[in-house]
């Protein structure tokens, strides 16, 4: 018999365990009705970024032009400015719906924290509120983080994807319900 006609050796129960227990950890989450508040709100907002970047909806550039903007004039590399769009048009989704709120939350904060780095940091803490400075400064970009920390933290809350298959598993059912 070949090595390609050779079935493989059953996976290691205690390894597919750790696995199971790892992925249940991404959308964990209780039924908190304060963090949806949070939840929904950072995911409109950046939900509504990612398709102006995405899409060219509300005002935007869409796809192309924003791709262009990025490696061209900000001179980031194609694939980081592909996941910088991804990130704030899928995690916003990924946030409305409450599904893998954990990455998505993770997303938008790495977004935020090379906002800050790259652009933001140069033109000091406070926003340009009174049109004095030459940019905005980073405090909106560190409510965001703050927002961030606090999804990675709790997950996604009531009304959530993440609600009913936190529920669905350890009911133990074949049969998922809405959480609420």
């Amino acid at each position: 018999m070949s090595n390609y006609a050779k079935k493989a050796a059953p996976a290691d129960p205690s390894l597919t365990e750790e696995s199971g227990k790892m992925i249940r950890k991404l959308y964990a989450t209780d039924d908190n009705t304060a963090t949806v508040i949070l939840r929904l709100v950072l995911g409109l907002v950046f939900f509504a970024h990612g398709a102006q970047k995405m899409l060219g909806w509300f005002g935007g550039w869409g796809f192309s032009a924003t791709m262009g903007f990025f490696t061209g004039m900000m001179h980031i590399p194609a694939p980081l400015a592909f996941l910088a769009i991804g990130a704030e048009f899928f995690g916003g989704m990924g946030l409305i719906l409450g599904f893998l709120t954990r990455i998505a939350a993770f997303g938008i904060g790495v977004n935020m924290l090379v906002a800050i780095m790259v652009v933001h940091r140069a033109f000091g803490f406070f926003m340009n509120w009174a049109g004095t400075q030459k940019g905005e400064g980073y405090e909106y970009h560190l409510l965001v983080l703050a927002i961030v920390a606090f999804l990675i933290i709790r997950g996604a809350g009531a009304f959530s994807v993440d609600r009913v298959l936190t529920v669905w598993v350890h009911s133990g059912t074949a049969e998922p319900r809405l959480a609420h």
